[in-house]
């Protein structure tokens, strides 16, 4: 990995948390904010949610995820890098960011359902076991995420729906943004599956797009389509600002990604990228070679 790498120490991470579990909230109050938007508009955020759903995989490594000390040390190195306004994460991956210090001046988006574990049977039975909108308020974080995956064939995508409707409605009211994720899925040999295709990302968003009683404070976090233009047709559907996910691009070609991104960016309502695995995980594993192609793109 790139030299420049901070080194954490987890023994004392665990130390802080067994004698001093107050420090979290301490460093929560401390915190330096910043607007949700910088003087550019534009937002680069890492997501690193993945493991609080049993996703724990990148490309073929099963388990890239699993090692949290592996984890922090690759997100510390990220939001270092000029360019990188935030980070998503689950509550135990913030707190240890807060415990770092390494959230002065970042956006701080909580991932709020978790529940929905990669694999289960109940996956769309997507629950809020994540951050609740009280959470957010509390710590002083400046948004929140929900993933909302609908198969037509899944009863179980009906309580994730209503309890996502929920979520945006309690947001609103706190007046905090929330970055809602859809995706009309399906299963194929009993795996979970997203479908990218222009239809049904159209749909994704439209559906999406009138959750609650307000959108005044929901923005929507999609996908690039498989389609050429696909996207732009896309997020036609809604007038809601958005950020481009990355997904799990191992196999994929670095240049060929970027080139899909620089396209999308150049959409209305988009407004930044939200990328997790691709940056924190690259295949040559340079991080900050990662990171910092990516915040040229928006530029």
């Amino acid at each position: 990995m790139t030299t420049g790498r901070r080194s954490v120490d987890p023994a004392a991470l665990a130390r802080t948390r067994a004698r001093h579990p107050e420090a979290v909230a301490e460093a929560a109050a401390r915190r330096v904010r910043r607007p949700l938007l910088g003087d550019e508009g534009r937002l680069l955020i890492v997501a690193a949610d993945h493991p609080a759903r049993g996703a724990l995989a990148v490309g073929e490594r099963r388990f890239a995820m699993a090692n949290r000390t592996d984890l922090l040390e690759r997100l510390c190195l990220a939001l270092s890098r000029p360019g990188v306004d935030g980070v998503l994460a689950s509550a135990d991956v913030l707190d240890d960011l807060l415990l770092l210090g390494a959230l002065d001046n970042k956006v701080v988006m909580g991932s709020m359902n978790r529940g929905g574990l990669a694999g289960s049977a109940f996956e769309l039975d997507d629950r809020f076991t994540g951050h609740t909108p009280e959470d957010l308020r509390r710590r002083r974080f400046d948004a929140g995420k929900l993933l909302l995956r609908i198969d037509r064939d899944d009863p179980a995508s009906l309580t994730t729906l209503d309890a996502a409707a929920r979520a945006v409605a309690a947001m609103a009211e706190l007046r905090l943004p929330v970055f809602v994720e859809p995706f009309l899925s399906h299963r194929v040999d009993g795996r979970l599956c997203n479908d990218l295709s222009t239809e049904a990302v159209t749909t994704a968003i439209a559906v999406a797009s009138g959750l609650a009683g307000s959108s005044a404070y929901t923005w929507l976090k999609v996908p690039v389509t498989d389609e050429p233009y696909g996207t732009a047709r896309a997020l036609e559907a809604a007038t809601l600002p958005a950020v481009l996910l990355g997904g799990d691009v191992h196999g994929q070609r670095p240049q060929e990604t970027y080139e899909r991104w620089c396209k999308a960016l150049e959409l209305p309502t988009v407004q930044g990228l939200v990328v997790g695995r691709s940056l924190l995980y690259p295949a040559d594993d340079d991080v900050a070679a990662a990171v910092d192609t990516a915040a040229a793109l928006l530029r």
